[in-house]
């Protein structure tokens, strides 16, 4: 079991990525790499979870939330519980199959305790009557929606600036799935910086329902989300995606998820291409963690 690390300790690299193309086009590439704070708890994760966690501790409360057979936030939330002594049930979208994935194999080992609900109940997890029968069946609680897609995430999401606010670059640009990393971006960046989300969903037409909900309708006038590199939806790829992991990895010695963060350093090189950066631009791009999602593709995929 390793330790949860402590916020007020943290030190995150930033990495230079520079190659032909961005001497060319004479603009600057970074990656915060939050990758590398934890090798299960990473990425926004961790950051995402903070406050529930912090209030789960100081109340002596189980944790209860929600995710899919190969949820990033499911195997974070259960290393982080197991590490903090907290008690904590996984909701699982689906049945339960003879042959666990990685994910919830990793997050038994972790102790949480996986209760499994067909597609049809889970679509209803964010009803009050499904609310009121998780604390009549497993008592008083702290809920973390899926993806922790709340103003408590955003919040959380929020203390990523912390390590670029003094840098001077012109976009911070992350993935987007539930949006609440980018949210907490665009309340904690500078107004001149311009946020950009990289859409991992095929589909998010109530995009901007979620960033003002999680914002509190605040007018937020700098940021985008992009929709073009989602290489057809939720945890989907390509060989060209995994060719382009392949050959961003021999490069530049960073491993990149494929359902996240790939996507992503895929898009902003195409658009490096298309001259949508000017020249000058200093674009910090945030490496949102969840390598451990790439253990479900078969092996010697990727070459990292």
């Amino acid at each position: 079991m390793i330790a949860v690390p402590d916020l007020k300790k943290i030190k995150v690299d930033i990495d230079k990525i520079e190659n032909d193309l961005t001497r060319e086009k004479k603009i600057s590439v970074s990656m915060l790499r939050l990758d590398k704070i934890h090798p299960v708890i990473s990425g926004n994760k961790y950051f995402k979870l903070y406050y529930f966690l912090e209030k789960a501790k100081s109340a002596h409360k189980k944790i209860i939330t929600f995710g899919g057979a190969y949820s990033n936030h499911l195997a974070a939330a259960a290393s982080a519980c197991k590490a903090l002594g907290i008690d904590c049930i996984g909701i699982v979208r689906g049945g339960e199959s003879k042959n666990l994935s990685h994910t919830l194999l990793l997050c038994k080992e972790n102790d949480m305790q996986l209760e499994f609900i067909s597609k049809e109940d889970y679509t209803k997890k964010d009803s009050e009557l499904f609310k009121k029968q998780l604390i009549e069946k497993y008592g008083e609680h702290i809920l973390i929606p899926e993806g922790g897609f709340s103003k408590a995430g955003v919040k959380g999401a929020a203390l990523i600036a912390n390590f670029y606010r003094k840098k001077d670059y012109t976009h911070v640009c992350c993935a987007a799935g539930t949006a609440t990393t980018l949210a907490g971006l665009i309340k904690s960046s500078l107004s001149s910086q311009t946020i950009i989300g990289f859409s991992a969903l095929k589909k998010i037409d109530d995009f901007e329902q979620r960033i003002q909900f999680l914002l509190n309708n605040s007018l937020y006038k700098n940021y985008c989300l992009n929709t073009d590199y989602h290489f057809g939806g939720y945890a989907k790829k390509t060989d060209e995606l995994i060719i382009f992991m392949n050959k961003f990895y021999h490069e530049f010695a960073i491993p990149l998820d494929f359902v996240y963060t790939a996507k992503m350093m895929f898009g902003i090189f195409e658009l490096i291409k298309k001259n949508y950066f000017s020249a000058g631009s200093k674009i910090l791009c945030i490496h949102t963690g969840g390598l451990q999602g790439n253990l479900s593709s078969p092996t010697k995929t990727f070459n990292f």
